[in-house]
């Protein structure tokens, strides 16, 4: 597949993170000559807080990590399969499951709630044990002769059908001491994250204690991997992890503000670079909604937008079709009065109270929409309410994509 015309023109300078070593192996799960197991360590252990799927169908891998995360919130690894999701494979997706961390913690002497495990692929096909053991000896004979892998190689190993890889870093300096955060993800389609096929990674070397990690990541999610869609469609297998090693020294930080913005940041950079890697996208689009009775109410207004086939088909036509918008609006089941309602497109107002705008000139509208990045307002005048998620246009790109996914 062809980059993303939205992907960034490198994928970025990534710090170490102390206390993680990774290695990535060809377990060779589809017929592609590259890396598709990932393996990260943590020999000092880490603490670790996470979000999975809403789905009522989720992996054997959603359901390890939540009875992982509730037995303690301590990581001593974590494992991720590219190229089949495991969902839908019942017991011999289970026995995958336990085979699969239950190497790992022989491996390191651990027990297997500690090892946390992902997969994204094709659903319905359980995953291979003897593939998935050859790919975790492979990265385990890495480890131990030094793996040379990079947080880029980490972040490719873990797509399917993304085009670019994913990766976002932070430093900070708290009291003197010097920590980094850095996450990688993938995911490009089935992407409306109720808790996108989403999985993301974050790595720490601060020392944080899993409930501050939690609470931090939980609020980080909600402005990142929440607000944001491709498609609407929810995997079976969506989950973020965040991991803290603590490596880095110095005294607890609990749930420190300078911190949780820098969580914040690598979390809402590395969901915006899913979105540019939405399948077959062509366009950025950012919706705004304000005036909205509450908050929770500018939120399902603005996924009501951004999730509309009709608005996203207009806008990968650069089309001004506000109409579609307000139709948007007016299903979403939140309070709106059309009277009150006001719609811009690139800053420029193209509808009030009820009505196109007197002397609207499309000229600067359709300039705007040429573009690559698009930005939607929304003014409901109700409240003090207000949202923003991100979205990409729907393109027959998507449909190419998903027709030939299988093939």
């Amino acid at each position: 597949m062809d980059r993303s015309p939205l992907a960034p023109d490198r994928f970025p300078d990534l710090p170490p993170v102390a206390g993680v070593r990774v290695a990535v192996a060809r377990a060779r799960y589809k017929a592609w000559e590259r890396a598709d197991l990932t393996l990260a360590v943590f020999a000092g252990g880490a603490a670790v807080a996470g979000l999975t799927t809403r789905s009522k169908c989720p992996s054997p891998e959603v359901e390890h990590c939540r009875r992982a995360l509730a037995a303690g919130g301590t990581a001593r690894a974590l494992v991720v399969n590219a190229g089949n999701a495991n969902a839908f494979t019942g017991v011999a997706g289970e026995a995958a499951v336990r085979m699969l961390t239950g190497a790992v913690a022989a491996e390191l002497g651990c027990a297997p709630d500690q090892v946390f495990a992902a997969s994204t692929g094709v659903i319905g096909v359980p995953l291979p044990q003897d593939k998935a053991r050859a790919g975790l000896e492979g990265a385990f004979a890495k480890l131990r002769v030094g793996s040379d892998a990079t947080w880029e190689h980490a972040a490719g190993a873990i797509g399917t059908t993304d085009t670019f890889p994913k990766g976002v870093g932070r430093t900070l300096e708290i009291d003197g001491r010097a920590y980094s955060i850095v996450g990688i993800a993938k995911g490009s389609g089935m992407i409306a994250p109720d808790m996108a096929t989403m999985l993301a990674f974050v790595f720490t070397d601060a020392p944080v204690a899993a409930p501050a990690l939690q609470a931090m990541l939980t609020r980080a999610a909600d402005v990142s991997f929440h607000a944001i869609t491709v498609d609407g469609d929810t995997s079976t297998s969506d989950t973020l992890l965040a991991f803290a090693t603590g490596a880095a020294g110095g005294a607890e930080l609990g749930e420190h503000r300078a911190f949780a913005a820098a969580l914040t940041e690598v979390c809402r950079e590395l969901a915006l670079q899913i979105v540019r890697d939405g399948e077959g996208a062509q366009k950025l689009i950012e919706v705004r909604v304000t005036g909205a009775e509450d908050d929770r109410a500018a939120k399902r207004i603005a996924m009501s937008i951004a999730n509309s086939p009709l608005v996203k088909t207009a806008i990968a036509g650069e089309d001004a079709n506000w109409g579609r918008v307000v139709m948007a609006v007016g299903k979403a089941g939140e309070a709106a009065d059309r009277d009150r309602l006001s719609i811009r497109f690139g800053g420029v107002e193209v509808a009030a109270r009820g009505m196109v705008v007197p002397g609207y000139d499309e000229a600067p509208v359709a300039a705007h929409l040429k573009g690559r990045d698009v930005l939607v307002e929304v003014d409901l005048d109700l409240g003090d309410g207000r949202a923003t998620v991100w979205t990409c246009d729907l393109t027959h790109g998507y449909i190419s994509i998903n027709a030939d996914y299988r093939s």
